[in-house]
């Protein structure tokens, strides 16, 4: 199982899921603060990133491409979430690894995430 890091700034998401993911064996850890995602990262060992599109005045795709920049994350799986519609392009663009729409229910969730896992440890 995974270390993985929730970057969303309503707290009751992350926390909800942090419960999914954890129940399914991984380690979870949940930032409301997008600034410092490459700090959690490396602090952590974090081997995905579960991003928001907005962050409490933040664009995660900003955050996203900026990881993208980084020969220490380049590589970094990334799922970019978010409500709004036709914004998947605009995330894959940024270097998110995938996109998932919210609302989502937990079995797309942990699928998604096994996948992508998956594909990066090929």
């Amino acid at each position: 199982m995974a270390k993985i890091l929730i970057v969303d700034d309503d707290q009751t998401i992350g926390f909800m899921l942090r419960d999914i993911l954890e129940f399914n064996g991984h380690e979870v850890v949940v930032s409301q603060e997008p600034r410092k995602t490459k700090e959690n990262i490396r602090d952590n060992n974090i081997e995905l990133v579960l991003l928001d599109k907005l962050i409490s005045g933040v664009d995660g795709t900003d955050v996203c491409s900026d990881l993208r920049k980084d020969d220490e994350f380049v590589e970094l799986p990334v799922i970019m979430m978010s409500a709004l519609h036709n914004v998947d392009e605009i995330c894959k663009k940024a270097g998110a690894t995938e996109f998932l729409s919210k609302p989502f229910d937990m079995e797309t969730l942990n699928s998604l995430v096994t996948e992508v896992l998956k594909n990066h440890q090929a």
